[in-house]
């Protein structure tokens, strides 16, 4: 088993959260990770990429090469396609479809979207819209994680416990509403 993913957002979305979970479910499943992190003006609205690799062999290398990854993961639409070109031809692309506007020169949204759906694999889910209809806004991000659920190839059961673990800190209603976000992103994902 070898899967490369880079997971991409804004600042504040709460990739890095998306990245621990997904590390501690390979490490409940035994198996090798290695993560590398960009946080680039991440306090200021600036993009936040995380390179994520697991494998059942030993991993030699934390960054992903172009063309090399099997997922992106994405919290905003412009930055799924930004890291595009690290995409493998059959790679699967799990982004949010609601773009977060925090630069004057956003790029026209439907031109995005028309360039996402050109590629074989994607799931656009309007995570924002499911988060707050489900009285959940801090929980986007788990909303995307269980969209993308199926794609990564792992138990889901293993990711639920990931997430209990670690969230634990904050609280049993915290850990409860992570893991409803988790399967309401999966139930609404296409990534079957």
């Amino acid at each position: 088993m070898k899967t490369d993913i880079i997971l991409a957002g804004v600042g504040g979305q709460g990739i890095l959260s998306i990245a621990t979970i997904i590390g501690q479910a390979a490490l409940n499943e035994g198996l090798f990770i290695k993560q590398a992190e960009v946080h680039g003006m991440s306090q200021r609205g600036g993009d936040v990429q995380s390179n994520l690799r697991i494998s059942s062999d030993v991993i030699q290398s934390d960054l992903i090469p172009l063309g090399g990854a099997d997922i992106i993961i994405a919290m905003e639409p412009m930055e799924a396609l930004r890291y595009q070109p690290w995409l493998k031809a059959d790679g699967w692309v799990i982004t949010a479809s609601a773009p977060f506007v925090n630069i004057p020169n956003y790029p026209d949204i439907e031109k995005i979207h028309a360039a996402l759906a050109s590629l074989p694999h994607v799931v656009s889910i309007d995570i924002d819209a499911l988060a707050k209809a489900n009285l959940m806004p801090k929980a986007a991000n788990m909303i995307l994680l269980g969209a993308a659920a199926d794609a990564l190839g792992m138990d889901f059961d293993t990711l639920k416990q990931a997430v209990r673990t670690v969230f634990a800190a904050k609280g049993d209603a915290v850990v409860e509403m992570n893991i409803r976000a988790l399967e309401i992103g999966r139930a609404n994902s296409s990534a079957k």
